[in-house]
């Protein structure tokens, strides 16, 4: 079923903050920091692949993500869900189930053998299509995947995700560039504001995730 009414944006975040932290796909530390695949440190971490195990926020979250998509790019805007391999791949079949289209996912790489295809499903020329993952950091991967996507002759100018970072610079303006329209349902600062009413993590902690928000590059020098 597709949905058509649903919360204005403000609450959409603060809800899907509030489900994530419910379900512990939101972690605090800034005493023993995670390190990223950037090898940076940070008190942060989200794991939106923890979703799937929750039927009812997984259910309730793509249908914020459906609604946001048809709000801010159109109803009927797209031809195709693609998700991006492979935290992407079941929140773009929920997509395309609630949209009503067809289903594909985008490789990282070429799987070396076969058809050595980075798409799989059928994508056709001229579809638009919508690449959908579950979050997003500094928007790298996204090119890669859209231009796999471009390359088969379908176009492809926005990636929805339920997670931004929204915490780095230029992430919107690069991904603009690139003709990629970013649509998200929330980001740390949102999580920070629904930890501080919910009293989900101590102050210290809190501190200290909002001293790394406000400055992502120093906090983690610093922290080294």
């Amino acid at each position: 079923m597709i949905p058509s009414s649903f919360p204005d944006k403000a609450e959409i975040a603060r809800l899907t903050a509030r489900m994530l932290i419910e379900i512990g796909a939101i972690d605090f530390n800034a005493k023993a920091p995670f390190t990223h695949a950037s090898g940076k440190k940070a008190p942060t971490y989200v794991d939106c692949r923890k979703l799937i195990s929750f039927p009812r926020i997984r259910s309730t979250l793509m249908d914020f993500l459906a609604v946001t998509t048809m709000r801010e790019v159109g109803f009927e805007a797209f031809d195709n869900i693609a998700g991006g391999e492979t935290a992407g791949i079941p929140f773009a079949a929920l997509m395309a189930e609630r949209l009503a289209l067809p289903m594909t996912y985008v490789r990282k790489k070429p799987k070396g053998y076969g058809r050595n295809a980075r798409i799989e499903g059928v994508m056709t020329e001229g579809q638009r299509v919508l690449l959908v993952e579950d979050l997003t950091t500094d928007g790298g991967s996204k090119l890669s995947f859209v231009d796999a996507i471009r390359e088969t002759g379908a176009t492809c100018n926005a990636t929805a995700v339920i997670f931004f970072y929204g915490i780095f610079e230029g992430v919107e303006q690069t991904l603009a560039e690139h003709g990629i329209q970013l649509l998200h349902l929330c980001t740390w600062w949102d999580v920070l504001e629904e930890a501080k009413t919910s009293e989900s993590f101590d102050a210290v902690t809190l501190a200290e995730v909002e001293a790394y928000l406000r400055d992502p590059a120093g906090w983690s020098a610093a922290h080294a």
